[in-house]
C-alpha cells in the first residue's frame, strides 16, 4: 500500500495538517538561525541589541520564512537574494557558496552586511538561507563607519558589491583578506563574519531535512499554499478598511549637511483588495546621508502594511503581493549611487510613517499618533587605557509611542524600523567599556505628547566618559526639528537631541547630529528621546487619569493645571471643583495641530 506521503509526493497535493506542518519546521529553521547568530558573534550590537535578521527564500527570491528580527532589514532579504541570482543565475550556484554584500542591492547602510546561500536539495537549487547583520565597523572616513556628515557613499566604507565569499564550500582567501583588511576591528569583524555563516549553515541543513522528511513536490506544494493563504487572509483584511485615496507629507529635519529640511509625501489608495503607495513629490536624494535605498524604504513600508492588516502573522511573500509601491528613483527614499546612506533609517523610516500618518485618523482601532520614528541611533568610541585597545559602542536609543482611542502610548520602545532590538544591558557597557551611566531613565515630568490618551515618554540617557584618550560620540537623531504629531487635538511630541556636558566647565552643547564629536574624560553625553504624539483634546482626558500621571511623576501640579485643565491640591488630591471651573473655561484652539494629512477621495 502507499502511504500518504508517497501519494502526496506524486500528486503534488498537501492537506493542511500536513502543510501546517512543514510551514512551522521552515520558520522554526529562520528562528534557529537567529539563534544561532545571536549567541556565537562578537559585536556586542549583534548579540545584545540584536541588531540583525535572517530568513528563508524559495529559489525565485520569495521569503517563505523569517525570524523577528530588525522589521527594516527583514523587508531587504528578499532584494538580496533577487539580486544575487540576477547577477549569477540561478545556475550560478553551487552548493557551499556563500555570497557577500552591503550595497544599494538588497542594502540599507554599508554596515549592514548581508550574507546568501544556496540551499539544494539532490542538486537541485530549492531556496537560499539569508542575513543581514550590523557590522560595528566597515571601514570609511570615520570609526563606525556610519556618519552623519557623509557626502558620498564612498566616504562610508568598503562596498561588498555581492561577490562570493566562499565558493563550493572553499572560502575566497582573497575576498576574506579584503574585509579583514578594511575594518578597524579586525577581531570583531572575523568573529561576526563566521556567526553569520554558520547561522546560515544550520539554516540550510534544518531546510534539507525537512525536504527529506516530506518530499520536495509536497514541501513545495505547502509552501506555494501558504502563499495563497497568506494572501487570501491580508485580502479579507484590507476588504474591511474604508475605500479611498488618503495623502501626508511631512519633513525630515535636514541632511546633516545643510540645515534644510527635506520634504515627503505619499498617496495611499486603498482599493477594495490592494493598497498602492505612491511617494511621487518627494524632495531628490540629499547630499547628507539620510538618504535611504529602495530595498529599505520597502523594508519599512512593509512593517507599515502588516501593521494594519495581520500584525501577530507569520509572514511570507504572499502577504505582500496586494501591496503596490512607487517611490521615483533619485528621491531621497529611493537613492542612487553614489548618494550617502549612513543613516538611511531617517528616511525609510519616514517611508513607513507617511501612510501611518495618512491612515491614522481614519483607522484608530489600528495605528496610534506619531511616535519618535528615528533609530536614534549611537557610537561612543576611543581607546580603551585599561586594555590598551580601541572601543566602540554602537546602540539605538528608544523613545516614546503615540496615543490611541483608549490607550496612552507606549513608554521606552525601540522605533517602529527596529522592532525587537534592544537596549544594551548597562552593566556589561560599564564593565566592557571606559563609560560610566549616570542616569537611565524615563524624560520626566512629560512636557508635550498631551492629549485625552497622551504620547508615552522618552528616554534620558547619560554616558559619562572616564577614559583619557581620544573619547568621542558620533549620533544622529532625527524628528527634533519636526516632532512626532499628535492626532484628534493631540498634542505634538518635544522632539530627540543630544547634549554634551562638558566636566571642565559644566557648559552644555545641544545637537541633533554629531560626527566623532570630542569627549574628554569625565564629559558626558546626554542622550534625550522624543514623547509620541497625544490622540485627543487633553481636556477631555479623565480627571482621575491625570491625578495618576501626576502621582506617578509623569506630569507636574502645573502641567494638570494649564494642559488638562485638572486641579490638584498641594496635598496630590484632585480638586473636583476647581477642575470644572478649568474646564468650563478652556482656551479655544489650545490645542490643535497641524496634521499636515488630508482625505482627497473616499468612496
Amino acid at each position: 500500500m502507499q502511504s500518504e506521503t508517497d501519494t502526496q509526493e506524486q500528486t503534488g497535493s498537501v492537506d493542511p495538517f500536513t502543510r501546517e506542518v512543514i510551514t512551522n519546521a521552515l520558520q522554526s529553521a529562520a528562528e534557529e538561525m537567529f539563534l544561532n547568530l545571536g549567541r556565537t558573534a562578537k559585536s556586542s550590537v549583534i548579540y545584545e541589541t540584536l541588531d540583525y535578521a535572517c530568513g528563508i527564500t524559495d529559489a525565485d527570491a520569495n521569503v517563505v520564512a523569517q525570524a523577528n528580527g530588525v522589521p527594516g532589514f527583514l523587508g531587504t532579504l528578499k532584494f538580496c537574494v533577487a539580486d544575487a541570482v540576477d547577477k549569477f543565475g540561478q545556475d550560478g550556484f553551487e552548493p557551499g557558496d556563500v555570497v557577500l554584500l552591503n550595497d544599494y542591492h538588497g542594502g540599507t547602510h554599508l554596515n549592514d552586511v548581508a550574507m546568501v546561500a544556496p540551499i539544494f536539495v539532490d542538486d537541485e537549487l530549492i531556496g537560499f538561507a539569508a542575513s543581514k547583520a550590523h557590522w560595528t565597523d566597515v571601514g570609511g572616513k570615520d570609526p563606525g563607519s556610519w556618519t552623519t556628515d557623509a557626502t558620498s557613499i564612498f566616504q562610508e566604507g568598503i562596498q561588498y558589491p555581492m561577490v562570493k565569499l566562499y565558493e563550493g564550500g572553499e572560502r575566497n582567501d582573497a575576498v576574506y583578506d579584503i574585509v579583514v583588511a578594511n575594518t578597524r576591528m579586525p577581531d570583531i569583524t572575523r568573529g561576526d563574519l563566521q556567526a553569520q555563516k554558520s547561522s546560515m549553515d544550520v539554516g540550510a541543513e534544518r531546510v534539507v531535512d525537512v525536504f527529506d522528511r516530506y518530499g520536495a513536490n509536497a514541501v513545495q506544494q505547502a509552501i506555494e499554499d501558504e502563499f495563497d493563504a497568506g494572501e487570501q487572509l491580508v485580502c479579507e483584511e484590507i476588504r474591511e478598511l474604508p475605500n479611498g485615496t488618503y495623502t501626508a507629507e511631512d519633513y525630515l529635519d535636514d541632511d546633516g549637511i545643510t540645515d534644510d529640511p527635506v520634504h515627503v509625501e505619499v498617496e495611499v489608495t486603498i482599493r477594495d483588495e490592494t493598497i498602492e503607495l505612491d511617494y511621487t513629490g518627494t524632495d531628490p536624494e540629499t547630499e547628507g546621508p539620510i538618504n535611504s535605498p529602495y530595498a529599505a524604504s520597502v523594508s519599512d513600508i512593509r512593517s507599515f502594511f502588516q501593521a494594519i492588516t495581520l500584525p501577530q502573522a507569520e509572514t511570507n511573500e504572499g502577504f505582500f503581493r496586494p501591496l503596490e509601491i512607487t517611490i521615483p528613483e533619485g528621491t531621497v527614499l529611493n537613492a542612487t549611487k553614489p548618494a550617502a546612506i549612513g543613516t538611511d533609517w531617517e528616511g525609510s523610516a519616514m517611508a513607513a510613517d507617511l501612510p501611518w500618518k495618512a491612515l491614522a485618523p481614519h483607522l484608530p482601532d489600528r495605528l496610534s499618533a506619531g511616535h519618535f520614528l528615528s533609530v536614534c541611533a549611537t557610537i561612543v568610541g576611543g581607546h580603551d587605557d585599561r586594555r590598551d585597545e580601541d572601543f566602540l559602542v554602537v546602540e539605538p536609543q528608544p523613545g516614546g509611542w503615540g496615543g490611541s482611542p483608549g490607550k496612552d502610548g507606549a513608554d521606552v520602545l525601540v522605533c517602529s524600523g527596529d522592532g525587537d532590538t534592544l537596549e544594551m544591558p548597562v552593566e556589561v557597557m560599564e564593565t566592557r567599556f571606559p563609560l560610566l551611566f549616570d542616569t537611565f531613565a524615563l524624560d520626566t515630568p512629560q512636557e508635550a505628547g498631551h492629549g485625552e490618551f497622551r504620547g508615552g515618554t522618552g528616554l534620558v540617557q547619560d554616558y559619562r566618559m572616564y577614559n583619557a584618550s581620544d573619547g568621542f560620540i558620533t549620533a544622529g537623531f532625527g524628528r527634533s526639528k519636526f516632532p512626532p504629531w499628535g492626532i484628534e487635538g493631540g498634542q505634538d511630541g518635544d522632539g530627540n537631541y543630544i547634549e554634551i556636558i562638558r566636566d571642565d566647565d559644566g557648559s552644555i552643547e545641544q545637537y541633533s547630529n554629531l560626527t566623532n564629536h570630542e569627549l574628554d574624560e569625565g564629559d558626558v553625553a546626554r542622550l534625550v528621546t522624543s514623547a509620541g504624539g497625544g490622540w485627543g483634546d487633553p481636556y477631555d482626558r479623565d480627571p482621575e487619569r491625570v491625578l495618576e500621571d501626576y502621582r506617578d511623576d509623569y506630569i507636574t501640579r502645573k502641567t494638570a493645571r494649564e494642559q488638562y485643565g485638572v486641579a490638584i491640591t498641594e496635598s496630590g488630591e484632585l480638586d473636583v471643583a476647581e477642575t470644572e471651573i478649568l474646564r468650563t473655561h478652556q482656551p479655544a484652539d489650545s490645542n490643535a495641530t497641524d496634521d499636515g494629512l488630508n482625505q482627497v477621495d473616499t468612496k
